[in-house]
């Protein structure tokens, strides 16, 4: 089965690198926040914003599953709502940076409780084989 991947942190932790080496492993689909955003041009990062953006996300994956792809969703998820919303079936999270360049995301972000790899080095090579195995085994650490 294929499967909808978060990969999540603060701005400037690595998502981007790490999601663009694991599509590659995949021959995954991928759906980058920020390209996301600017195709809808909705740049609203207020609480119904994000929601928005996490339904939006969570829909683009969901009709690329369906078309028999992984899909790579790189964004902030800042908040455990926003992953809820998302519904992810394994989540990468990025804890590599104390704070990002935003100080409203680092006010509301929320580390998750729940996640099947925790990256805290920024070797995105090492960590992207890793998820593979990892998503490929279906396992967890």
């Amino acid at each position: 089965m294929k499967k909808k991947i978060l990969v999540m942190g603060l701005p400037g932790a690595g998502k981007t690198t790490l999601a663009e080496k694991l599509k590659i492993l995949l021959n995954a689909k991928w759906l980058n926040a920020d390209q996301i955003r600017k195709k809808f041009n909705d740049w609203d990062f207020s609480t119904e914003g994000r929601k928005r953006q996490a339904r939006r996300m969570s829909d683009l994956a969901d009709k690329l599953i369906e078309e028999g792809f992984y899909v790579i969703a790189d964004f902030i998820c800042p908040t455990r709502e926003a992953r809820e919303i998302f519904k992810p079936q394994f989540i990468i999270w990025l804890d590599t940076i104390e704070k990002g360049r935003f100080d409203d995301t680092n006010q509301i972000f929320v580390s998750p409780e729940k996640y099947d790899l925790r990256v805290n080095t920024k070797d995105a090579e090492k960590w992207a084989k890793l998820a593979y195995k990892m998503i490929l085994d279906n396992t967890k650490i």
